[in-house]
């Protein structure tokens, strides 16, 4: 039978240097939705229902989002693709599934109730999940990885060259090191 070890046990070299990972449910920002969806595996591939919309127009899963435009978007690897935020528009991201993106996200609403709230999370990497961004969250994707990823949006205004609802803030308004895989 196994004996537990203690603190004791560890040498005084590396004693000082130990850590326990955080693995608590991370805070949300207010109205920011990342939605599972079913991803269906045979011998033959993959599958995943991206979206669904009912009569009028609206995502079955998000019915307050009337998609107007839906775009395909490619991301190089050691591209960092942020940040902006929109005044009317919000967007609903799909990662495919065998792609991986980190995304960063936050709350640029000085009314909101998560104000300066941020989220990093990834997404692909084996799952299939949509996210909903409402107006006034700051978003962006980096692909930190060795692999080419792809992403298709939609949102529910068409792009306007001649008005564009694309504000943008630094790529690093959150710290240089945001967008860099954590070691440890």
């Amino acid at each position: 039978m196994l004996k537990p070890l203690t603190q004791e046990a560890i040498g005084n070299d590396y004693c000082g240097e130990l850590s326990i990972q955080d693995y608590s449910k991370k805070q949300s920002i207010d109205g920011v939705q990342l939605i599972n969806l079913n991803l269906f595996l045979d011998d033959g591939g993959s599958l995943a229902e991206i979206v669904r919309f009912d009569d009028q127009g609206n995502l079955q899963l998000i019915p307050e989002f009337k998609a107007k435009q839906s775009t395909f978007s490619q991301i190089m690897p050691g591209v960092i693709k942020a940040f902006h935020l929109h005044y009317n528009q919000e967007d609903v991201w799909f990662c495919m599934p065998y792609d991986r993106l980190l995304i960063g996200l936050f709350d640029a609403r000085k009314d909101s109730p998560t104000y300066q709230q941020s989220m990093r999370f990834v997404m692909g990497a084996g799952r299939a999940q949509i996210l909903y961004i409402p107006r006034g969250v700051a978003h962006g994707m980096a692909n930190v990885w060795q692999n080419t990823a792809n992403m298709i949006y939609f949102v529910n205004q068409c792009f306007n060259p001649a008005c564009p609802d694309e504000h943008r803030l630094p790529w690093n308004i959150l710290g240089d090191d945001f967008w860099e895989i954590r070691k440890g």
